[in-house]
């Protein structure tokens, strides 16, 4: 099922072909943000593909020319007391960085959610040293509205815990410009 496409990118369901792009991206993630998506192999790779395509908010983002998985985008109000908030995120392969391809894929989300699934308000948590996902909602125009002191726990290669602070962005639909 393809969800939406922009002039480069579909954006779709995952298909089981995109396990070992998945595995690329996912088996050493720079941030550790990301640690609990980390695959230790390729057959991880193949079964978290396979319950990303059962998981409705799970989308994963492919260059056009090729349909080849460059990353994967998150939304969901599932946990949401107001069904027209949603909780947005989007992780990318390192690979494909620097030529606006999450702008443009958050973008075609950001419009589908509002303008198919009726949200009113979008939110993102990004990590304080997360300096690219920072500059993403910048020009997604989103807001930064607080940050949240040692709010998440992830455990180091030593075994200790880190701490880090999170901020939250968000934009309502009143204040949404499209960018595509």
């Amino acid at each position: 099922m393809i969800l939406t496409t922009t002039p480069r990118l579909i954006i779709r369901a995952f298909k089981d072909k995109d396990a070992s792009a998945l595995f690329d991206y996912l088996s050493s993630p720079r941030t550790p943000c990301f640690q609990d998506e980390k695959l230790n192999s390729l057959e991880d790779a193949i079964d978290e593909v396979e319950r990303r395509a059962r998981d409705t908010s799970q989308l994963a983002v492919c260059l056009k020319e090729t349909d080849e998985l460059i990353g994967h985008l998150f939304a969901d109000n599932s946990e949401e007391s107001d069904s027209n908030t949603w909780s947005v995120g989007w992780h990318f392969n390192q690979h494909y960085e620097g030529q606006g391809y999450a702008t443009e894929s958050v973008a075609a989300l950001f419009q589908y959610l509002f303008s198919q699934k009726e949200a009113r308000r979008l939110y993102a948590y990004v990590e304080d040293y997360n300096v690219a996902s920072q500059k993403l909602c910048a020009r997604l125009h989103m807001r930064q509205e607080g940050c949240f002191k040692e709010f998440v726990s992830f455990r180091q290669d030593s075994g200790e815990e880190r701490y880090d602070d999170t901020l939250i962005y968000a934009l309502l639909k009143k204040e949404w410009k499209p960018l595509i």
